[in-house]
């Protein structure tokens, strides 16, 4: 199994999901953000292409682990997949390759990993950025996603009470429920998200929204505002007057500027690049500081990078190595 000169490993979401526990991916995938931020590895690339219907992102990234790895990523994201075909929202591959030599390592499954890192990515923020002492979180979209950052965001936060809100109040009803007792606090729907915001201490959106969610009167000081599902320049969840209000953290500063909530907090004029504190990355690694005073409202403007695919990629496959799962195909022969 590990001769891959011979062959290139194949894993399902079912074999993925069962080689891949939050708590590892979060360990993780602060390394990533931790050599990005030490600028010890390649800035990770971007590709998106819009069709009819939808969208491709391909993200790509180069991450040293011991071993020298080479990660691409293609999701397909269609918003009216559901309602018209019965399919996952957003579907798609990874490819893993040895970034010495180019042998190909690994095809999987992308979206158990997308879910995972990206809920590890708010665990880091909220490690750095958050008030030690939070305990309050109120999250908008009860998806997978929102069921993903609230576990997260437990493994770093002292969590007593949550608020979730979705368009889709049966999906909130169902978090609230399969969650509450796995996690220990008490887990509220709310019909208004922006009443529960000015109560909580970390408020994460994870939507598909077109609308802004949060403004600036939404959020009390203080607060960790995590800003997860906006990667398209179309999306919005985060009002530019509560970016402009904010300290700013973000994933990756390009790529933001691009897609992110800062895309239409710059487009408005309201602030600049210059304005954005930091990247994550350069937290983690200790260069810039995080949180500075207890009432500073905090944004992390979290777009999804690629090194945290490529971290959580890699470490599938030595999972992989070890148990045997996944079957080899000779893509040559």
């Amino acid at each position: 199994m590990s001769n891959h000169s011979q062959g290139t490993l194949i894993l399902t979401r079912g074999e993925v999901t069962e080689l891949l526990d939050l708590n590892a991916c979060i360990e993780a995938v602060e390394r990533a953000f931790r050599v990005h931020g030490e600028g010890a590895a390649p800035d990770p690339a971007m590709l998106g292409i819009h069709v009819a219907g939808g969208a491709f992102h391909v993200k790509a990234g180069v991450l040293d682990l011991g071993r020298s790895y080479f990660v691409a990523k293609t999701n397909a994201n269609f918003m009216n997949n559901r309602t018209q075909f019965g399919l996952p929202t957003i579907q798609g591959t990874i490819g893993l390759f040895d970034a010495d030599n180019g042998v190909p390592l690994a095809v999987m499954d992308s979206i158990e990993i997308s879910i995972q890192r990206t809920g590890a990515a708010t665990a880091i923020a909220a490690k750095y950025l958050a008030r030690p002492d939070s305990t309050v979180a109120a999250v908008a979209g009860c998806g997978e996603q929102g069921r993903v950052q609230l576990r997260a965001v437990a493994t770093v936060l002292p969590l007593k009470t949550a608020y979730v809100w979705d368009i889709d109040r049966t999906r909130a009803d169902t978090l609230a429920a399969e969650l509450g007792d796995e996690l220990g606090c008490t887990i509220t729907v709310v019909d208004d998200f922006a009443s529960a915001t000015r109560n909580a201490d970390v408020c994460i959106t994870c939507t598909p929204s077109r609308e802004y969610l949060l403004s600036d009167e939404d959020v009390r000081p203080g607060t960790l505002v995590a800003g997860v599902g906006v990667d398209d320049p179309e999306k919005k969840e985060l009002d530019p007057a509560l970016m402009a209000a904010s300290t700013i953290v973000v994933d990756v500063l390009e790529q933001c500027a691009t897609i992110g909530d800062l895309h239409h907090a710059l487009e408005s004029g309201v602030v600049t690049r210059e304005d954005v504190h930091a990247e994550l990355g350069a937290v983690v690694a200790g260069r810039t500081p995080g949180r500075t005073e207890e009432d500073e409202i905090v944004v992390f403007d979290s777009t999804g990078m690629a090194l945290q695919d490529a971290a959580t990629t890699a470490l599938v496959y030595e999972r992989a190595l070890t148990t045997g799962a996944g079957r080899v195909i000779d893509f040559g022969s």
